[in-house]
């Protein structure tokens, strides 16, 4: 029990306790036995105390009384001494799981009240299979007396049984073979009934991922706050503080992030219901922001780590990388910038082999501008792609640019081809090679087609030119009217006239003769 102010642990505070099991002679031979001589006589005694607050046939929650009554029935004075002993005897049975102890924030009076949810021993089998209470039992008492007290606990099978299980064959029953349940028909009833009188702690909630509850946002919130009187009514609101919770969980929230949204403005209608849309809203932006933040202390993490591998490398040669060769099959073509400096053969083993801030630098004649660099650091710390994909993608960027098209290196366009390579798990030197392959044949396709006056997926595509006098749509010659284009003569107006009659006798015939 975390306690660091005594005056929030008086007799004066309100205390309920719960359960949600009963006591066999089992469990009771293993508090006298095994758990008391951990924790010792009284805190087995403030166990049974706290159990008989509930009847023994009953399980759930008692009433809700002083902690006045704790102190008189187990004989300890209320004062600091006498707090401090309860408080350390109900850590012992905490830290052994037969306790669990849960403060209470009650607004209406502003002060604390305690529950105490009451835990069922383990089994015999369970326990001496958790290593650490066997060792703290030994300690205790003992490793010979921890040996004669786990057979105390079996009563071992006969020998001749044991000889003949090696043959044992399972001959029950399941259950749908001699039960049928009627499960054409849904009682709603029967489900709301047993959902109203179900406890509000449900198994494995406490094992799991845990939910914000009232009284972590109240004990945060500011109280000369404006939404304070909101925050308050979401006390017995369990639809919003669902919304809350989901909100949450969604973006990764704590407590005290909770309670920094739910304090800004808008969150709230007049009526005090959260409005959905503004919650989720600023939680993402303060997702967003923790996520940006996130990658600059891996960045920064992982550039110490570079650092000490690379001063070890140095130190011990012996540790450095083996090269890798290059496939002739895999080969990249010579960028026209590297042509006088080396051959491909040279070019591709610099492509697998060095890393891609060696390579950054041999494109630059001075130094490598440095949001370049932030991009691609960016994509080998917090993308994780490797080194070699790296290079392959630098290489196909460098010789897209200097192709003389009219695409420029920013963030998002390196950024955009980085994660196109993620989703499709380019994650070798030769995968990133088949992909800048492909990727070329893809736009070798769309200029042809362009060319033609039709896309890919045959639709008409436009063409811009800038800075040109000329327009980048073809020249079509238009025919101008002289005035003779709606003339006729006679005789083909004869001619015309004969040809309508011939295709009118056709139809009444049923048959119509082509020309």
């Amino acid at each position: 029990m975390r306690m660091s102010n005594l005056h929030h642990f008086t007799e004066h505070h309100r205390y309920c306790v719960s359960r949600e099991f009963g006591l066999s002679h089992v469990d009771g031979r293993m508090l006298g036995s095994v758990y008391q001589p951990m924790v010792g006589a009284f805190a087995i005694s403030l166990y049974r105390l706290l159990f008989e607050h509930i009847p023994a046939e009953s399980i759930g929650y008692s009433g809700v009384e002083q902690q006045r009554r704790l102190f008189m029935t187990l004989g300890v004075e209320p004062n600091e001494k006498g707090r401090k002993y309860l408080v350390d005897q109900a850590s012992r049975l905490e830290a052994v799981g037969l306790l669990q102890t849960c403060r209470i924030y009650a607004a209406e009076n502003d002060d604390y009240m305690y529950e105490y949810e009451l835990m069922p021993p383990l089994s015999p089998s369970e326990f001496f299979a958790t290593q650490h209470l066997t060792l703290l039992l030994r300690d205790k008492i003992g490793k010979f007396a921890v040996l004669s007290l786990r057979e105390q606990f079996w009563n071992r099978e006969p020998e001749e049984w044991s000889r003949r299980s090696i043959g044992k064959e399972n001959i029950s029953l399941p259950f749908y073979d001699i039960f049928e349940l009627n499960t054409h028909v849904i009682d709603y009833e029967l489900e709301q009934a047993l959902a109203e009188v179900a406890t509000v702690r449900q198994p494995g909630t406490v094992e799991g991922e845990p939910n914000i509850g009232y009284s972590d946002i109240i004990l945060r919130f500011p109280r000369e706050s404006v939404n304070r009187a909101h925050v308050e009514k979401l006390r017995f609101d369990h639809n919003q503080m669902g919304v809350i919770n989901y909100v949450a969980r969604k973006y990764e929230l704590g407590p005290q992030d909770v309670c920094r949204l739910l304090d800004e403005d808008d969150v709230f209608t007049p009526d005090g219901e959260v409005i959905l849309d503004t919650l989720q809203y600023k939680a993402s932006q303060h997702f967003r922001q923790d996520m940006k933040r996130q990658e600059k202390r891996e960045i920064a993490a992982a550039k110490v780590v570079s650092l000490r591998s690379a001063a070890a490398d140095e130190s011990d040669p012996s540790g450095a990388p083996v090269e890798q060769s290059v496939e002739m099959e895999f080969y990249v073509e010579v960028p026209p910038q590297f042509m006088s400096k080396c051959d491909i053969h040279q070019y591709n083993m610099m492509l697998r082999n060095e890393p891609y801030t060696r390579l950054l630098q041999t494109f630059f004649p001075g130094a490598v501008p440095g949001q370049l660099m932030d991009i691609f650091e960016k994509i080998d710390l917090n993308y994780k792609l490797n080194g070699e994909v790296i290079n392959v993608l630098i290489h196909y960027l460098m010789t897209m640019v200097a192709s003389g098209g009219d695409q420029r290196m920013n963030r998002n366009f390196v950024e955009a081809i980085a994660s196109n390579m993620l989703v499709k798990q380019v994650n070798t030197y030769e995968k990133a090679v088949r992909y800048i392959r492909d990727q070329s044949k893809v736009k070798g396709k769309g200029a042809a087609s362009g060319s033609t006056g039709t896309g890919a997926a045959g639709t008409r595509q436009r063409s811009y030119t800038k800075n040109t006098g000329r327009s980048g749509k073809p020249e079509i010659p238009i025919v101008l009217d002289d005035g003779s284009a709606g003339t006729v003569s006679d005789e083909e107006f004869a001619a015309m006239m004969k040809k309508a009659a011939e295709i009118k006798a056709s139809k009444k015939k049923g048959v119509l003769r082509t020309p």
